[in-house]
């Protein structure tokens, strides 16, 4: 038995990208997270990490009204890896499904 769970705290890279078919809601976006560590010379550097997320329905509808490039968010969810054919080539990408989303910023 295994474990696949991930908690991702970020801000969006970019507007959140929808697609509604047959009822059913998608909505896309990259996440951006950044940890600090030492540089050896008694600084820091930021490394920072891009993630792929997707959520679906509900929690789609909400990314799509609530959220925007920039905004600060939590995450909860799954890693998922999909396959697609470009140009006759299959391409695989790993991508963070969302099972809990918490919007961070503040209301202005």
């Amino acid at each position: 038995m295994g474990v696949n769970k991930i908690i991702l705290v970020g801000r969006l890279g970019k507007d959140p990208e929808s697609i509604e078919n047959e009822g059913k809601s998608m909505t896309r976006f990259t996440l951006a997270t950044n940890e600090n560590y030492p540089d050896g010379d008694g600084g820091f550097k930021e490394k920072v990490e891009w993630h792929n997320i997707v959520a679906f329905n509900a929690r789609a509808k909400a990314c799509q009204k609530y959220i925007k490039k920039g905004s600060n968010v939590y995450i909860e969810g799954r890693n998922a890896t999909r396959s697609y054919k470009k140009e006759g080539q299959t391409h695989y990408i790993t991508e963070v499904q969302v099972k809990d989303i918490q919007f961070l910023d503040t209301k202005d």
